[in-house]
């Protein structure tokens, strides 16, 4: 059933998906090098590609608060600033990850189970097995929940497109 603009009602917008998928590459970008990505950057690297970007229309595209962009150079460019194939972005229809950014979210979440284990055995020294183990299935049934709503950041630059942070 539609709901009268030919999308179902509970799938979100093209523009929340395309919003979702420019800071899925914001986020791998900036964990990959420490720093998050800041628009200037963005512009430039733009700009390096031929692209012209405001800042107001960079903010509505990854916020999915504005029109639809459809600009097939512009999303090619944005595509190969992050090293994914424009595909990521020209067809919102795929479920497909690229395959950069599903490492890049494997790396993530094992950095944060290894965090949270290491928390676990400095404070919770005195708690019994069961109570951990209490714990971890727990945890990761909150990393699966996650990882469900998810599948709903060189010239002069690193390898992953972007210039390196200061």
């Amino acid at each position: 059933m539609s709901d009268g603009r030919g999308k179902a009602p509970d799938q979100p917008s093209p523009q929340t998906v395309m919003g979702k998928r420019i800071n899925l590459l914001l986020d791998a970008a900036a964990e990959k090098r420490g720093s998050p990505v800041l628009f200037p950057e963005i512009k430039v690297e733009l700009a390096a590609r031929g692209v012209s970007m405001s800042r107001a229309r960079w903010f509505y595209m990854k916020d999915a608060s504005g029109p639809l962009v459809k600009n097939k150079k512009v999303l090619t460019a944005i595509c190969g600033m992050f090293d994914v194939n424009p595909a990521y972005l020209l067809d919102l229809d795929s479920n497909e990850l690229p395959e950069s950014i599903q490492a890049r979210l494997e790396f993530v979440r094992a950095l944060r189970v290894a965090r949270i284990q290491a928390f676990a055995a400095r404070t919770l020294d005195d708690v019994t097995p069961e109570t951990l183990n209490a714990i971890a299935d727990f945890l990761n049934q909150d990393i699966q929940a996650t990882d469900d709503g998810a599948t709903a950041s060189e010239s002069s630059s690193t390898e992953g497109g972007l210039p390196k942070a200061p």
